[in-house]
């Protein structure tokens, strides 16, 4: 009798699941032990964090992004495009909706996928909270298709905007002053002067306006309040108009309509105010949920209601023995791909399995290329230290060239910082097209 390999199964190739895919097809799938599937709706993986980059031009996908075919040939596991769209637990399947083009022609037919173990690590998308007409008026940075139409947008009205007379502004209005949405403004604001120097405009970086909208009393709400005051500082040196305890009513085509009943005019508007699993989840109905959409899973990452399935980065729900809830950032994806795959492989073997442990390292925020500040060390100490400058800058910088070491390995990282640094001799600061 034939033995057949068991095969495990990953939705999601954000940071999370692609180092998941990436370590079980080194330990796993090129050995032969077991068969390794990455299914993803894109072809291309983007490191999230980066995404508000895309948008503004300063990063170019062709050169920083990773193909997740090419990826999985030389990593040992398979890549399979499609989007989930159903789950049946007693047979173990998934099934991924049909495939079109662009034009909504059909490429593949629905399919299913059987496995022994399923990782779902799907991550979040923007959180609207019901306002009305935030999805058919704002940009989202949810995906890298989201962020790159944003950017060819971007281009269209700044090459728009020396038509509309000497005194024509761009406004562009933000709404959330999370990390996302403050490291956006400075990308924005940094991106403006090269589109000056590249010829896009003639007119002056102080023809941007850019409106920063915050439900909560301060930037950053989630970090601590001397990080805030130091980010909100140097927001208002850049000229941004930040805006805390202002609440977004409903959102027009031609502007934000806010609770107080003003109404700020923008030519472009971005949501960045929060995050939530889809609600696709709930559909789903197999789940024990948060109000958030979030799969609650045990110490061991596996879901509450079923043990061959694991839940790893944001749309995981764990809160530590000492009662932290876990937040929905890239360094709890990247531990948590660590943890579930020591996990799967001892589930596929019958041994215990090894409890999550989570380590907050700090919070840093990069302000383009005029300010990172954040702190470090989190619960590795009883305190945590606050960093700003260029030390802050190298750690946040360090931050994905890790999530490029889980990927790639130290020397293709090493190679691609080298090619990162011969490239800025040649290319444009800004993507032009």
């Amino acid at each position: 009798m034939v033995q057949t390999r068991p095969i495990i199964v990953i939705v999601g190739g954000g940071a999370g699941g692609l180092e998941l895919a990436t370590d079980l097809g080194h330990r796993l799938g090129r050995k032969g032990r077991a068969q390794v599937i990455l299914v993803d709706r894109n072809r291309n993986h983007m490191w999230k964090p980066l995404l508000h980059e895309v948008a503004c031009g300063s990063l170019d996908t062709s050169l920083d992004g990773v193909s997740y075919s090419a990826h999985a040939m030389r990593h040992g596991y398979e890549f399979k495009l499609g989007e989930m769209c159903g789950l049946d637990q007693a047979e173990q399947t998934i099934t991924l909706a049909p495939l079109c083009d662009d034009d909504g022609n059909a490429l593949l037919p629905a399919r299913t996928i059987r496995y022994d173990r399923l990782v779902l690590a799907f991550g979040s998308v923007s959180n609207d909270f019901g306002t009305p007409g935030v999805r058919d008026n704002c940009y989202l940075l949810d995906s890298l298709e989201e962020a790159e139409l944003f950017q060819r947008n971007l281009i269209n009205q700044l090459t728009q905007l020396d038509q509309r007379g000497d005194d024509a502004e761009l406004r562009v209005a933000v709404v959330g002053a999370g990390a996302t949405g403050v490291e956006f403004c400075a990308e924005l604001h940094h991106v403006m002067a090269q589109a000056q120097n590249y010829g896009l405009t003639q007119r002056q970086h102080h023809a941007l306006k850019i409106i920063l909208i915050e439900a909560g009393p301060r930037a950053v709400p989630a970090l601590a309040a001397r990080i805030s005051t130091s980010v909100e500082k140097r927001l208002a040196k850049l000229g941004i108009d930040v805006r805390t305890q202002t609440a977004v009513a409903s959102v027009e085509p031609d502007g934000l309509l806010l609770a107080s009943g003003e109404k700020i005019i923008a030519d472009m508007m971005i949501w960045s105010a929060g995050v939530k699993v889809s609600d696709f989840v709930r559909e789903l109905g197999n789940f024990e949920l948060t109000p958030s959409n979030q799969i609650n899973v045990k110490a061991s990452l596996q879901s509450t209601r079923d043990d061959n399935i694991f839940v790893i980065g944001d749309a995981a729900a764990y809160i530590t023995p000492e009662g932290v809830r876990v937040p929905p950032r890239a360094q709890s994806a990247h531990q948590m791909a660590s943890t579930a795959s020591k996990n799967i492989r001892a589930s596929l073997r019958g041994r215990s399995m090894t409890p999550f442990v989570y380590r907050d390292y700090g919070s840093l925020v990069n302000l383009s290329r005029f300010s990172t500040v954040g702190s470090l060390m989190g619960n590795l100490s009883k305190h945590s230290w606050f960093v700003e400058g260029q030390i802050a800058r190298l750690m946040y910088v360090s931050l994905y060239r890790m999530h490029q070491v889980a990927i790639h390995g130290y020397a293709k990282t090493a190679a691609l910082w080298l090619g990162e640094r011969l490239m800025r001799m040649i290319r444009p600061k800004m993507k032009l097209h």
